[in-house]
């Protein structure tokens, strides 16, 4: 019963004494529902732990109200618990995080960036609102980004109004999203209209990742909100009944693997140190410390690459172990990690430091977005206090005026499939980063091969990226569209995505004035496509292709630019670059005779629901019969159009048991020997 089914003229026709009694049946069944509401939160608290003797005797005397009471000024005054994401005594708000937080208070919610600007939910919150058939807006809105910046904006002003809006939304989100039992594989659903009904609303606002998310961010919105006169003891039953609720849904539907549990275990950490007082909280840390301890030997190689081959989730799931250690030494138990835990998150952080580029930032490989310097910085800033002794880590950390930049210049890693060619670390430095690994998870695409160029302070070939991720047909059109091997810098038959994604390292030689990496990847049926890559004078790449095995078909070779002016000469199979500023290049491409060029659609992302228009061709042969298919292509940066040299190139011997390679390459008349032998 709610006071909005009593219409006005209902009212008209009753007696005063009526409605008399109505009002005080009204107050009787509120007072009872937070009595009952008490008694649920009592019985899931430990009462003997220590500073809950008033809330106890309180309890057991029947004084549920005063109990209640006792149990905020509990709060209010307690101490020995560390948020060591929140410091009440250093608290700031950015200009995006207040905007957020006053556009909130009109039910306009900042869900996802991709999605700007914001959309109104309505006076009368419609959590189940979805303009746009893009899963990710509908899960993202349950994680309510904008109620720590409501948080922040009351405690920074005391402006009560932020913290009267943020119970309001919080109690109306808990009665408009009841959970309810649903199959776990229903969470992770990737097309929109699958699942109807109640059924379809849980799946995005219970899914286990937004359940964690808020598990984690009502930590922080408790330590900035539980000072304000509109924190009552009515809602801080309210309040710790939903949280429990959340952690133990958590704990009976667990993600998998993946990301989504190495996040579900840390925010599981976060809870049973946070909130001890419940009876379950030992549990609750216990089950995330263990799942961490288990999944960071499943999920990182013993290179330090983590297996979704994807650099924007690999310094995810560091920042996830660096959580859950800064939670730890922030409470005293950082003993339950064990010193092999704490050395392979320095393994992580040294393998996505080699696979950076000058400017801080990853290469956009599988599902990766750009991020922004300031906050890679902030990582590193984290990292060194985590890791002072790692001088590499410091470097980073001070942007040179401290510590040491790391030995090596070229660095491989293996076993994850990533391979950096370096001449430095400055800005004006020659940076390629290859990907040919195994078969990597979800996030990972079916790009075997592919790399991107770095040269003197521009990415030349940037990885198209992912755009958007899952919804209706409309959305994995789009999504699908980026994932495809042909818009990589990568070969292809008849222009088909790879069938098999488990590349081999057949050579890798970082040092020297040519180094060479081979690979192999068993990408089609019948088909393995073999890359060589020669850096070579640590100034210009030479790439063998290799289409080798009984497939036939048309055999494609791809590559994709930057956006800018691009001049093509189709018919000696070239590209030069007319981009504005001091880095160019010239790609040649030398194949067999009736190789064709052709101009492709061309596009690449770096933010959600962003993109470029860029570049890209492919080279086209035909393979008939089981005779390799080669291509050699010579990629020569320059800072001016003017220094593109003229350039020669052909396989001068090639082993036909595919154990040695020899190529010459005339660059200006100068002839030059490149080889290997496995």
């Amino acid at each position: 019963m709610t006071h909005t089914l009593l219409t006005k003229p209902l009212l008209c026709r009753c007696s005063k004494s009526a409605i008399i009694c109505f009002l005080l049946l009204t107050v009787f069944l509120s007072s009872a529902r937070a009595k009952d509401s008490a008694n649920d939160i009592f019985s899931l608290l430990n009462l003997d732990y220590p500073g809950l003797e008033q809330v106890k005797a309180l309890h057991k005397a029947g004084e549920e109200d005063k109990a209640a009471q006792a149990l905020l000024d509990y709060y209010h005054h307690r101490k020995g618990i560390v948020n060591p994401a929140i410091d009440l005594n250093n608290l700031s708000i950015s200009k995006r995080e207040q905007k957020w937080a006053d556009e909130a208070l009109e039910h306009t919610f900042y869900v996802h960036d991709g999605y700007q600007p914001s959309f109104n939910y309505g006076k009368d919150i419609n959590w189940q609102y979805w303009p746009v058939q893009d899963n990710e807006l509908r899960w993202q809105l349950h994680r309510h980004k904008w109620f720590t910046p409501m948080g922040k904006a009351y405690r920074i002003s005391k402006d009560e109004k932020y913290a009267k809006e943020w119970a309001s939304q919080y109690l109306d989100w808990i009665k408009k999203n009841p959970l309810v039992t649903v199959n776990q594989e229903e969470y992770e659903i990737a097309s929109a209209g699958e699942v109807k009904g109640t059924a379809e609303n849980v799946r995005f606002a219970w899914r286990p990742l937004e359940t964690s998310h808020r598990l984690q961010d009502q930590i922080h919105q408790f330590t900035l909100f539980v000072s304000s006169p509109s924190f009552t003891p009515e809602f801080l039953t309210q309040f710790l009944i939903n949280y429990h609720r959340h952690a133990d849904h958590i704990l009976h539907n667990y993600s998998k693997a993946g990301n989504h549990l190495l996040f579900e275990a840390q925010r599981m950490l976060y809870a049973g140190t946070f909130f001890p007082e419940f009876k379950e909280a030992a549990a609750w840390r216990k089950s995330g410390i263990d799942l961490l301890n288990r999944e960071i030997k499943k999920q990182v190689y013993e290179d330090g690459g983590q297996f979704e081959l994807d650099p924007h989730y690999h310094l995810a799931c560091i920042e996830i172990f660096d959580k859950a250690l800064q939670m730890a030494d922030a409470n005293g138990f950082r003993q339950e990690f064990p010193q092999s835990f704490i050395d392979t998150v320095e393994r992580m952080i040294v393998f996505y430091m080699n696979i950076s580029y000058p400017d801080y930032l990853n290469p956009c490989f599988s599902d990766s977005k750009k991020d922004n310097k300031q906050h890679v910085l902030a990582h590193y800033r984290n990292w060194t206090k985590m890791y002072p002794e790692n001088e590499q880590i410091r470097n980073f950390a001070t942007e040179g005026k401290e510590g040491k930049l790391p030995a090596n210049l070229s660095q491989g890693y293996l076993k994850s499939g990533f391979f950096t060619f370096r001449n430095g670390w400055k800005q004006d430095a020659t940076v390629m980063v290859v990907k040919a690994g195994p078969k990597g998870e979800w996030h990972c695409q079916p790009d075997n091969g592919t790399f991107e160029l770095w040269f003197n302070g521009k990415n030349l070939f940037p990885d198209s990226g992912s755009y958007v991720y899952a919804g209706d047909d409309e959305v994995m059109k789009l999504r699908n569209w980026f994932r495809q091997t042909a818009v990589h810098n990568t070969l292809t038959l008849d222009n088909k995505n790879l069938e098999t994604t488990e590349s081999v390292t057949k050579l890798w030689k970082p040092e020297g004035n040519v180094q060479i990496l081979v690979t192999e990847n068993p990408g089609y049926k019948g088909l393995k496509h073999r890359r060589s890559i020669f850096f070579v004078d640590r100034q210009y790449f030479v790439i063998v292709d290799e289409a080798i095995g009984t497939a036939t078909g048309n055999i494609n070779l791809h590559y994709q630019l930057c956006d800018g002016k691009v001049d093509i000469t189709p018919e000696n199979l070239s590209l030069t670059s007319d981009f504005e500023g001091n880095s160019q290049v010239k790609l040649q491409c030398f194949a067999n005779k009736g190789t064709v060029l052709k101009e492709e659609e061309g596009w690449f992302s770096t933010a959600y629901r962003q993109r470029t228009k860029r570049v890209a061709l492919s080279f086209n042969t035909d393979k008939k019969d089981k005779e390799t298919v080669r291509f050699i292509t010579v990629i020569y940066p320059a800072k001016d159009k003017k220094d593109f040299p003229d350039i020669k190139a052909r396989i001068k011997n090639a082993d036909q048991e595919q154990k040695s390679m020899e190529i010459e390459v005339t660059i200006n008349g100068s002839k030059q020997l490149l080889n290997y032998q496995l």
